[in-house]
């Protein structure tokens, strides 16, 4: 397999052993660390360790015997294909993705490679492995693809929700590289019989969240007097799950979900993005009453919108609901309480992810992007304009 591989413990070649991509990232390191606390069996997390791929999310497992990890690409084959036929996995779980929708705006090349190509390398690998079983072992497989709710588009303020069949109108390059894996994945399980699921989640907030993304860039900029800066007038509406309501929804759909089916997975909790930065100020205030920059909300700078911006995500998870039992554990306020709670306990993982190459990106991005809504200019070394939470 190459000097590409690195792994720190070499999980069990059994045939409970499921093969995760991107499980250094937000949601894929908070699903391998709810996977194995729950006893899921042994684990291989195949992870390129991008500027959002962080292997000190997974500290704690990092000497569990049934943890390996493999410093790799999806897009290389013969590393894929390699994995598939040493460790024997009953199951791929397939979160590799460029996800950020700004940075796709500035560089869509790397989102049409990961997210287009990679899956494809993916399925490519997965039927040839699946072609290669038989008996009980072909029967288990499945390959778990979780994709995004801005597939879908945009919603006005009254339109229904997004569901199972609602038609495909990505607006932005990240959601239509995101459109078109899913479009991948459905095509394998209809022409190869690939056992195949899709997953269609709203926003996830929680633990180990990238700072680029409007909850943690709230948090860690209020924390130092920083500018909050919200994108045009912040009343864009989205659907926020919390990340380990999202895990138990993926390990249901794992177990019992049905071959070619999409679930929808989201919190029922639609919320705009003024309205979630209001709540995480008023939260801070709250456990941090000490701060010289309260009250909080003072801190809000209004910035010109991005190009494109989805107006409006919202979930019906009904299905996922009904036929699986699955249901959202936590509200808004809960989860909420709990991921501002992490973050002031974990300021010192904050302050190493958010340094060098990441704050350049920074600059890239946010310069010159004040739209004088405020007297003063948007800090562009340490600020991220605030518009999405999902990976």
């Amino acid at each position: 397999m190459g000097s590409n591989q690195k792994a720190e413990n070499v999980a069990s070649n059994g045939a409970d052993a499921i093969l995760v991509t991107g499980g250094a990232g937000f949601i894929g390191s908070n699903f391998l660390l709810d996977w194995l606390a729950a006893g899921g069996g042994p684990v291989v997390n195949l992870d390129k360790l991008t500027y959002a791929g962080n292997p000190e999310n997974l500290a704690s497992v990092a000497a569990n015997p049934a943890y390996t990890f493999v410093h790799g690409d999806i897009c290389d084959a013969e590393l894929v294909a390699g994995l598939l036929r040493k460790h024997n996995p009953r199951a791929v779980v397939h979160f590799a993705a460029e996800s950020h929708v700004d940075r796709s705006i500035l560089g869509p090349e790397a989102f049409l490679r990961t997210n287009i190509d990679g899956t494809f390398t993916l399925l490519r690998a997965a039927r040839e492995y699946y072609d290669s079983l038989a008996g009980e072992g072909r029967k288990r497989f499945r390959f778990l693809h979780v994709s995004t709710d801005e597939v879908y588009g945009t919603l006005t303020a009254q339109a229904p929700a997004f569901h199972e069949q609602t038609p495909y109108a990505p607006n932005s390059p990240y959601a239509a590289s995101k459109a078109s894996s899913d479009h991948l994945v459905r095509a394998w399980v209809h022409t190869y019989g690939l056992p195949a699921i899709i997953t269609n989640c709203s926003n996830n907030y929680g633990p180990y969240q990238f700072p680029e993304k409007l909850i943690p860039l709230m948090i860690a900029n209020a924390l130092k007097g920083k500018p909050l800066p919200v994108y045009g007038d912040g009343q864009q509406v989205r659907d926020w799950l919390y990340v380990v309501d999202h895990c138990r929804a993926l390990r249901t759909v794992l177990e019992r979900g049905r071959i070619g089916e999409t679930y929808n997975v989201g919190g029922g909790n639609q919320r705009s993005n003024l309205e979630v930065v209001t709540t995480v100020c008023a939260l801070l205030d709250e456990l941090v009453p000490q701060s010289k920059f309260k009250p909080h909300l003072q801190l809000v700078k209004y910035v010109t919108d991005r190009p494109g911006h989805d107006r409006r995500y919202a979930i019906d998870a009904r299905k996922l609901e009904g036929e699986l039992g699955w249901w959202a554990q936590e509200s808004f306020e809960t989860g909420l309480r709990k991921t501002v709670e992490w973050y002031l306990a974990n300021a010192a993982w904050v302050e190493r992810v958010t340094s060098g190459a990441y704050q350049q990106w920074v600059t890239q991005n946010y310069g010159g992007r004040d739209s004088g809504h405020s007297g003063d200019a948007v800090e562009e070394r340490t600020t991220i304009a605030a518009g999405e939470g999902l990976r």
